[in-house]
């Protein structure tokens, strides 16, 4: 442990309570009386009838159609299932990084705790994983005091490594036991393939990448003689920092980018880049909103 404590500022989920962020599978069954009061206001779409057959509750069977008919029919129905939802959030040395009061892993924590804050308002279970060379699992679970214990426990983390994406999201895998939302939350300055592997590894299920860059990082605004650190590695270099090196810099991590919104485009995942000036609710109503065109 460095001793560091990071500062997660929660006080934005007093906004979010106008938004619901509830997670859903599309699942086709037989209309019964006894469930209809256990998944009220969960939304219940009827898409077709079947037969009645004997064991069938006497709730089931539709009357209007008997009524036209004269023979006895259930209802089929789709349910919307809950999912559990798994939060991986890059805990690497490069997410320490900051130019202003909040660092990129601070950001990113925050981004975390509001995706498990929205998924808790429906009680359904959910966990916030760390990950950077290896991944640290937390069993999914339901409820706020959940969320508390996650956030001290983030408060207290020590950032350390590199970024290892897909070897994470390999060790994590038997974590996800049916289909789920993933939110993988990074600065994702890792290898393209290893993103690649990453995203087709969980494109089976609603998977939304969120990448968090500082602003020193998404517009260099340093010039002449300067020294850069490579936080993961501790590495130096001393270089001059001419228009050139920025507009080469610029191409570099715009092609990166790019890169990784086609490979999520490939699976129909979502991708968003925040920096760490865009107020974190911002960056929330940003995303809802795009979920819901």
């Amino acid at each position: 442990m460095n001793g560091k404590k990071h500062k997660i500022d929660i006080d934005f989920f007093r906004q979010l309570d106008r938004f619901t962020f509830m997670v859903r599978k599309r699942v086709s069954t037989a209309y019964a009386g006894s469930r209809r009061s256990i998944h009220s206001g969960r939304g219940i779409d009827t898409i077709g009838y079947r037969e009645y057959n004997p064991g069938d509750e006497l709730k089931s069977i539709d009357w209007n159609v008997y009524a036209r008919s004269e023979k006895l029919y259930v209802r089929q129905f789709e349910e919307d299932k809950s999912l559990t939802t798994h939060i991986l959030l890059d805990s690497s040395k490069s997410m320490d990084y900051s130019s202003n009061k909040v660092s990129k892993f601070e950001y990113a924590a925050m981004l975390a705790a509001g995706f498990a804050y929205l998924v808790t308002k429906d009680n359904d279970k959910f966990a916030i994983s760390t990950f950077a060379e290896n991944v640290d699992i937390t069993k999914p679970q339901r409820g706020r005091q959940h969320l508390l214990r996650t956030l001290e426990r983030l408060e207290d983390i020590e950032l350390d490594g590199k970024t290892a994406t897909n070897e994470s999201i390999i060790n994590y895998g038997r974590m996800i036991r049916s289909r789920s939302l993933v939110v993988i939350i990074s600065d994702f300055m890792d290898d393209l393939e290893s993103i690649n592997a990453a995203v087709r590894r969980l494109a089976d299920h609603d998977l939304i990448l969120v990448q968090v860059l500082d602003p020193a990082e998404s517009d260099l605004k340093v010039h002449g003689h300067s020294k850069l650190l490579d936080m993961e590695t501790d590495a130096e270099l001393k270089t001059y920092i001419s228009k050139n090196f920025k507009s080469e810099y610029q191409k570099h991590l715009d092609n990166h980018i790019s890169s990784v919104q086609k490979i999520c485009a490939r699976v129909g995942a979502e991708f968003y880049t925040f920096t760490t000036d865009v107020p974190v609710f911002d960056a929330f109503f940003y995303t809802l909103s795009r979920r819901r065109l």
